[in-house]
């Protein structure tokens, strides 16, 4: 048991539960584990197309893309990898983005964003994405490992409010 041991909501999907268990069985008894104890080899292979290592840096930029899945960058249309999260980020806006990573590097605990949004090219849904913190002291976070759950969107049957979410059709002209 450790500092970071939570309990996922129950509508949590299995492959973020998955990610999770792994993340928090690397922990083995401290706060975080290392960018070192992860091995994509034991994570499972259906997860790791979703997955985005991003590093933190003491520098204006503060968070940098690594890593990102093949998946994520189908979904993004373009693979931010060794761009700020202020250049490349994915979400809602990017104050909301910068505070996901900001919050786990503050707290050095996991951070579950469950608000769905139907991506840009409103083929995919961002269903959920966790962050969790990496540390090469045990301390600080250096490193975040990001994953986040999509879909194939409908989002008229399957995310009704999402639609509603986003700019009027006519905030484009």
């Amino acid at each position: 048991m450790n500092d970071n041991d939570q309990q996922l909501p129950a509508t949590c999907h299995a492959d973020t539960v998955a990610l999770y268990l792994y993340w928090r069985e690397k922990c083995r008894g401290r706060r975080m584990p290392s960018r070192a104890d992860l091995d994509p080899v034991e994570i499972p292979v259906r997860l790791l197309p979703g997955i985005m290592l991003v590093d933190v840096v003491p520098d204006e930029r503060r968070f940098v893309y690594r890593l990102v899945g093949t998946g994520e960058v189908e979904v993004r249309g373009n693979d931010p990898t060794g761009r700020s999260v202020a250049e490349g980020f994915f979400g809602f806006s990017l104050e909301d983005a910068l505070s996901c990573y900001t919050r786990v590097v503050e707290t050095r605990a996991p951070f579950l964003d469950a608000e769905p949004f139907v991506a840009t090219n409103g083929r995919y849904v961002s269903e959920e994405t966790i962050f969790l913190p990496l540390s090469e002291d045990g301390a600080n976070v250096n490193m975040i490992l990001v994953f986040a759950r999509c879909s194939r969107a409908r989002p008229s049957v399957e995310f009704p409010e999402v639609i509603r979410r986003g700019p009027p059709a006519d905030a484009a002209a």
